[in-house]
């Protein structure tokens, strides 16, 4: 019997970067303040969760300024979408074979 957890992906553990994931699949973009609202986080827990799925090269961030106030919005990269793809893929595997 295949291992069944063999391809969860551990970057999606966490249910803060599982849900940034989540919704970057549905937005082309989502703001800081909006994933913020979404998510029910906190700054500080958005930005770590965040910066460990931009190190991992899953999200694309982009800073910049509206008027005088920093804005920073978040997309999914090709690459993040693919990982993310394969851990539902993964998932799916697992209910399916684990009944």
């Amino acid at each position: 019997m295949d291992n069944l957890l063999k391809n969860l992906n551990k970057a999606f553990e966490s249910k803060v970067r599982l849900g940034v994931m989540s919704l970057l699949m549905i937005h082309d973009e989502l703001e800081f303040t909006r994933l913020r609202e979404l998510l029910q986080v906190t700054d500080g827990n958005l930005a770590s969760h965040s910066r460990a799925l931009e190190t991992a090269g899953y999200i694309q961030v982009e800073k910049s300024f509206v008027g005088r106030k920093p804005n920073t919005t978040y997309k999914a990269t090709r690459e993040g979408s693919k990982a993310f793809q394969e851990h539902l893929g993964a998932l799916e595997n697992l209910i399916r074979h684990g009944r």
